[in-house]
């Protein structure tokens, strides 16, 4: 697997040279697309690596800085573009394929062989419940704007700032939870080996790659308005489904592969902690970050991305109550993504 990444950063130049020779956008978005996919797991792997040489404190402060770093990039190139509701779309399409396809796969394909898999339900609850505060968050400001439709984009900042601050609050709160008062929760899969890396080697990767990704994104933001001009595609559309797969593309991979070995501890705590670091880290940061540029960001979803979160939020909240899942579990998310995935598509 570790080769097919490796080969994959082929596509890193090829890129560079065809968007230098002026090729058309269409051809630039998907190759853009999936140069990121490596770039973002050997992102993931630095991080993991610069871990080990430090503190758990410190190991999970680097996890929430650069786990996501791929949608964090992704999100600024669009805030500089002005395209405000493909990162809603793409944040949308991050949450519904970690906890749908994502979760959905692993459950799926670990439980096939198995009459069933079983993990711990305390943990994975605790990044659930993170999951319901995060959609509590965008659920009042949007109801806020239907009541009050009167009202000015400087309460709606405020409001978005106030609630960004205490989402990050409450993430840095689960990082405590999960690291030192009740890290004895996740030790069965999470315990620590030693670096194959040396620190100049993980310090170099990671910051060539993040170079790297800032530039396909570049190219990947730049190409979005030629697409929907000459495929007729949404930008809804293109960020719930393309946008959000090739940003967590490496960590869909680990999920999956971790639930085939039968440790699905491991593979929820990748999907689930992976959507709420988005909703309750990623989400508001962006928020915070579009301050610095001349369109801001505001925590309200439409109503068609609200409800989808908070169907998979509550569909996900019963499949991991009881601890166990089978195949047919995990056959029932896919199909609930691939329903909302056409939705998607023929929303206008």
């Amino acid at each position: 697997m570790n080769r097919v990444f490796f080969g994959l950063l082929l596509f890193v130049p090829l890129t560079l040279a065809l968007y230098a020779t002026g090729a058309s956008a269409v051809l630039l978005f998907f190759l853009a697309g999936v140069a990121i996919v490596p770039l973002a797991k050997y992102i993931g792997e630095a991080t993991e690596e610069l871990t080990l040489y430090t503190s758990t404190a410190m190991g999970g402060f680097l996890n929430a800085t650069f786990g996501n770093a791929t949608e964090i990039i992704i999100g600024i190139a669009a805030l500089n573009a002005g395209l405000i509701e493909v990162i809603k779309a793409s944040i949308t399409g991050s949450i519904l394929g970690d906890l749908l396809f994502v979760l959905g796969a692993s459950i799926f394909f670990g439980g096939l062989k198995r009459e069933r898999q079983h993990f711990n339900s305390t943990a994975a609850k605790a990044s659930y419940s993170s999951m319901l505060l995060a959609v509590t968050a965008l659920v009042v400001p949007a109801i806020f704007l239907i009541t009050a439709p009167s009202v000015g984009d400087l309460t709606l900042d405020r409001v978005s700032i106030i609630a960004s601050v205490l989402l990050i609050v409450a993430y840095l709160a689960s990082l405590l939870f999960s690291l030192r008062t009740h890290r004895h929760l996740y030790l069965a899969e999470t315990a620590r080996f030693e670096p194959r890396w040396s620190k100049t080697k993980s310090i170099l990767v990671l910051a060539c790659a993040t170079v790297a990704l800032a530039g396909m994104s570049e190219i990947l933001v730049g190409s979005i308005e030629p697409i929907v001009q000459s495929l007729g595609w949404t930008q809804l559309f293109i960020g719930v489904i393309f946008i959000a797969i090739i940003g967590n593309a490496a960590e869909h991979v680990s999920a999956v592969t971790v639930a085939l070995r039968d440790k699905m501890d491991l593979s929820i705590q990748i999907t689930t902690g992976s959507a709420a670091q988005i909703a309750m880290f990623v989400m508001p940061a962006l928020v915070l970050i579009s301050f610095l540029f001349p369109t801001h960001m505001h925590l309200v979803f439409n109503s068609f991305e609200l409800v989808c979160m908070v169907f998979a939020v509550f569909v996900v909240g019963s499949i991991i109550e009881d601890g166990e899942s089978t195949w047919l579990e995990g056959l029932q998310l896919l199909v609930a993504y691939a329903i909302i995935a056409i939705a998607f598509f023929f929303h206008p």
